[in-house]
């Protein structure tokens, strides 16, 4: 297991990065189909005809949705890599839960005087803290 412990601020900052990333990225997408569709729009002169403008919209209107398909795959693909991340390291946390818990179990089985008196001082400890709030 490893040294550093990912805690749910670290899975939140890493989501909010992804996030971050990826809708920058799709900006960008559509920055460069608004662009696409201003440079067709300027080489649309008034000599074309309403058939080849209509070809060009069909023309720009597939280029932003593949666009949009693109961009929706990358996101896909990121949420996938985090919850794949996020998984592994419940897997890990809770693989560690249960190697606690044997070692504790196994403490009281073998001292269960030891053990009732240390639960014993925590719940004193914990009623103490309590009760001064």
């Amino acid at each position: 297991m490893s040294s550093h412990n990912y805690s749910a601020e670290d899975a939140k900052r890493d989501v909010k990065a992804a996030a971050e990333e990826t809708a920058s990225e799709l900006r960008q997408g559509a920055r460069r189909v608004a662009d696409q569709a201003r440079e067709t729009l300027d080489n649309v002169t008034r000599s074309d005809s309403v058939e080849r403008v209509k070809e060009k919209g069909a023309e720009l209107a597939g280029a932003a949705r593949d666009a949009g398909r693109e961009y929706a795959d990358i996101a896909r693909q990121e949420a996938d890599r985090l919850y794949s991340a996020g998984k592994k390291r419940a897997d890990e946390v809770a693989h560690y839960a249960e190697d606690y818990y044997d070692e504790v179990s196994d403490l009281v089985r073998r001292k269960p005087a030891q053990a009732l008196g240390i639960a014993a001082g925590v719940g004193f400890l914990i009623g103490l803290i309590l009760a001064r709030r």
